[in-house]
């Protein structure tokens, strides 16, 4: 199982101070995972990810991660491999429907107010340590048409069959709204699975970035 993660710092420094760096030196006694880093990055997270999608040394399942997760999951491997023989994309949150113009997996409209819960599906705990505050969006495991990207995962041959990848034009911001919505078109089942982590980053929105981006995901979508 590759775990595939870019970064900004160097190797020292997140295998010395980074949470899914030190959460892998944990865990070392899983030779299972396989961390595929591309350290000191300065790419958008889809070019990265895709090299891995078409990369020949790939694993047969790959989990796409940001660098500030930490894993709280003793079982990770176990719980991922079930998740993607249930399903074909799976995250830790996410929303089981979508609506016009919505610019995040949680929230339905630009008012930036979260979805009503009967909507919305994952556990996350959010802080700068492990086991963090938990946030309980609702019932897991549920069906979603779009999940949160700090977590997702789905196994390589899958994606490569129905030619599923991410987009190139998002660099951070949208790359996953929009890589959920290429998998339900291709006819992928996406849902979110009970995989215990805790996220140092709650997300950035409204930022000049985040509104380029917010843009081009419209255009390409129309709506």
């Amino acid at each position: 199982m590759d775990l595939v993660c870019a970064t900004r710092m160097t190797a020292d420094e997140f295998w010395g101070r980074s949470a899914l760096g030190l959460s892998l030196r944990r865990m070392a006694h899983d030779d299972r995972l396989k961390p595929r880093v591309f350290f000191e990055n300065s790419r958008g997270l889809p070019a990265l990810y895709n090299e891995r999608i078409a990369a020949a040394d790939a694993s047969p399942v790959l989990v796409f991660i940001h660098d500030d997760v930490w894993l709280d999951d003793f079982f990770f491997f176990e719980h991922v491999m079930a998740a993607v023989h249930a399903f074909d994309v799976i995250g830790v949150a996410g929303n089981k429907r979508r609506v016009p113009g919505q610019p995040s997996w949680a929230f339905p409209s630009l008012k930036f107010e979260w979805d009503e819960r009967a909507n919305l599906s994952g556990v996350v705990s959010h802080g700068p340590s492990p086991f963090g505050q938990i946030s309980a969006f609702g019932p897991v495991p549920a069906e979603c048409e779009l999940l949160d990207g700090v977590l997702l995962a789905a196994r390589r041959d899958v994606l490569r069959a129905r030619q599923v990848g991410f987009d190139e034009r998002f660099d951070f911001h949208f790359y996953d709204m929009d890589f959920c919505r290429s998998a339900r078109a291709a006819g992928l089942r996406l849902a979110t699975w009970p995989v215990a982590i805790t996220h140092q980053s709650e997300g950035g929105f409204g930022s000049n970035a985040w509104v380029e981006n917010y843009k081009r995901y419209l255009g390409k979508w129309g709506e």
